[in-house]
């Protein structure tokens, strides 16, 4: 089982993309972030052309999560990251597929550091690390794909100047913090787990030639529960798709898990 996590920076505006990397790779479960359109322009109608079907949790211009899969739609768990009623962003979304527990999500990006966006960012980690917890307790395989928007740490593996970002909230204490304490609860991160050592980016920036220059870092995570790591055989980036006319500024990142 093929379970990608593709932040398409715009789904109307890399549409032919995604249909591209479907027919392509042809993954069991795709997870989308970033669709940015509201639920009714979601064009659902091309995906099933391509033979995938589809959930959704749109916004217009912002956010907006989503889980492809071949043939019928997944069977939808949950439509928002529970603990706080009154937030509007559609950044979570979680599905049963063959039994897996896959959660789509794109975490707040905090920037600037010190503002209401830097403690959105935290308070929404704190809520995701709650409901990681009571997943955990279902003692079922599951897989949190996704924009996580945390470099997990200084080392050229993970990013390709420390110095470069410094004071951005992907790289804060606090971001990272949050994030281990999600990790410690028992997950494993599957693009660590099978490449350790060695640099495996996710995003590059449009600007300053970042692409040509590989000047990237990993941004997207899949992080899975102890029942889904057993079953753990491969990951990786399909970074060439980066390099695609009109491309997203992220690559798709994947895990193989045995059916």
């Amino acid at each position: 089982m093929k379970i990608v996590s593709y932040n398409l920076n715009g789904i109307r505006a890399r549409l032919p993309r995604l249909i591209e990397y479907i027919e392509e790779q042809k993954p069991d479960i795709l997870c989308l972030q970033e669709v940015k359109c509201a639920d009714e322009a979601f064009p659902i109608e091309d995906i099933r052309s391509a033979g995938y079907d589809g959930v959704w949790h749109g916004q217009k211009g912002f956010n907006g999560v989503a889980i492809l899969t071949p043939g019928r739609p997944a069977q939808v768990r949950r439509i928002g990251l529970p603990g706080d009623p009154d937030d509007t962003h559609s950044r979570y979304i979680e599905a049963e597929v063959d039994g897996v527990v896959i959660a789509s999500i794109y975490l707040p990006n905090g920037n600037p550091v010190g503002t209401e966006k830097f403690a959105y960012k935290l308070a929404w980690m704190d809520r995701l690390r709650v409901h990681a917890q009571a997943l955990l307790a279902e003692e079922r395989p599951v897989v949190l794909a996704g924009d996580w928007n945390v470099i997990p740490t200084d080392d050229p593996d993970d990013v390709f100047s420390a110095r470069a970002m410094a004071s951005d909230a992907l790289m804060q204490p606090e971001s990272r913090a949050a994030y281990r304490r999600i990790l410690n609860l028992g997950f494993t991160d599957a693009i660590r787990a099978r490449y350790p050592d060695g640099a495996v980016y996710t995003f590059w920036d449009y600007t300053a030639g970042c692409w040509q220059r590989d000047a990237g870092f990993r941004i997207d995570h899949l992080l899975l529960s102890p029942l889904a790591a057993d079953r753990l055989l491969d990951a990786g980036v399909d970074k060439e798709y980066r390099g695609r006319e009109k491309a997203s500024d992220h690559a798709p990142t994947w895990v193989g898990i045995e059916d």
